[in-house]
């Protein structure tokens, strides 16, 4: 999931192309299925964060609230700076609270790579209409492998996942808080929603923790480093 831009700045050429050929008529957006505008969102939002990076690449913030190296460094980058997708003029934030949350499917947040370690593994493929039922369905098999996006503790009677869940917990209680066995009906509606979401692919011994329901669900703080292989693996 990490970024070599060092290499993808020095040939930044074709991903500029991309992001130019992502302004597609209106028309043409409006007669794409649901799955292929779900995809073409993903596509944008993580190209649109490469471009925002490599075009400040090497990042060197001064704010003490973030990594010096971090997406965050760079003003205005998710809630201000506009880029052009299918007619629209959209800001990195707009996308993931307003277009993608008009899908009402979960999963997506955990698509976009944010330029940031914290976030779900930035894949190596483009999403597509055709793949995305797999592709959603790997993303939240991978859920439940991945430190930074979710912890069971058992020694510490713990459960933390990433802070994604509760910027989306609407849409993650509409889509899976009915789903959760009835003895955690006395949990909170995104508690609920998160054991539901994660329960299919935990492993034997946490499937068994997680079912004697003793646990307490604490947020993990999101890191914000960026996703930057440069230099080596992040750990």
């Amino acid at each position: 999931g990490l970024v070599y831009y060092r290499a993808l700045q020095s040939t930044r050429g074709a991903l500029d192309r991309y992001v130019a050929s992502l302004n597609v008529p209106t028309a043409t957006y409006d007669g794409w299925s649901r799955e292929a505008k779900m995809a073409f969102w993903v596509n944008a939002y993580n190209t649109f964060v490469l471009q925002t990076v490599v075009s400040r690449y090497p990042i060197r913030g001064t704010s003490g609230a973030y990594p010096a190296s971090s997406i965050r460094q760079i003003p205005g980058a998710f809630d201000q700076t506009k880029h052009r997708a299918a007619g629209r003029s959209v800001t990195l934030d707009e996308i993931e609270k307003t277009v993608l949350a008009e899908f009402k499917e979960p999963r997506l947040s955990l698509a976009l790579g944010r330029g940031a370690v914290g976030s779900g593994r930035l894949r190596s493929e483009a999403f597509t209409a055709a793949r995305l039922p797999e592709q959603l369905e790997a993303i939240q098999q991978e859920f439940v492998t991945r430190q930074r996006l979710l912890k069971v503790d058992r020694t510490a009677g713990m459960v933390s996942p990433t802070p994604i869940l509760s910027w989306h917990e609407a849409e993650f209680v509409a889509a899976y808080g009915d789903k959760a066995d009835a003895r955690f009906a006395t949990r909170s509606s995104i508690e609920r929603a998160l054991i539901a979401f994660i329960t299919p692919n935990l492993l034997p011994l946490e499937k068994e923790f997680v079912d004697e329901n003793k646990f307490r669900v604490t947020y993990q703080e999101f890191d914000w480093r960026l996703n930057d292989l440069t230099g080596g693996r992040i750990e």
